[in-house]
């Protein structure tokens, strides 16, 4: 009996944990955003939002020039980070001196993300 009380309490324990874990979403931008162009080619990101709020932001195979691809995404990434879609969405950032067309196409693939994440999600019946 004793046994039985400590798994079902156990088993509590750990469905609780997992309704509180955070809820993380990742949106891709390779498709909607395969018409930006860097300065070599599409920067795809993903974007991953966790509990509304941009927690990481990673740029996915592309053609641009390693060493400005670090400089924009050093000074551009940071000042997404935390931020909730909404405030994101309203910001507006330069582009990186320097690395003009690589900053643009972040800042275009960052933008089609984020109002991909905004967007009410499509229901199903």
């Amino acid at each position: 009996m004793k046994t039985s009380k400590i798994a079902a309490i156990t088993s509590l324990t750990i469905a609780m944990a997992s309704l509180h874990q955070a809820q993380a979403k990742v949106i891709y931008t390779g498709e909607i955003g395969k018409k930006v162009i860097g300065y070599n080619g599409p920067t795809p990101l993903n974007i991953t939002v966790t509990n509304g709020k941009i927690t990481h932001i990673e740029v996915l195979d592309n053609e641009e020039s390693p060493k400005y691809l670090k400089k924009a995404t050093s000074r551009i990434f940071p000042k997404y980070i935390g931020k909730s879609v909404k405030e994101a969405l309203s910001m507006k950032v330069d582009a990186v001196t320097g690395a003009t067309y690589s900053s643009k196409a972040i800042l275009e693939n960052l933008k089609l993300g984020l109002k991909q994440a905004q967007a009410p999600k499509k229901h199903i019946p």
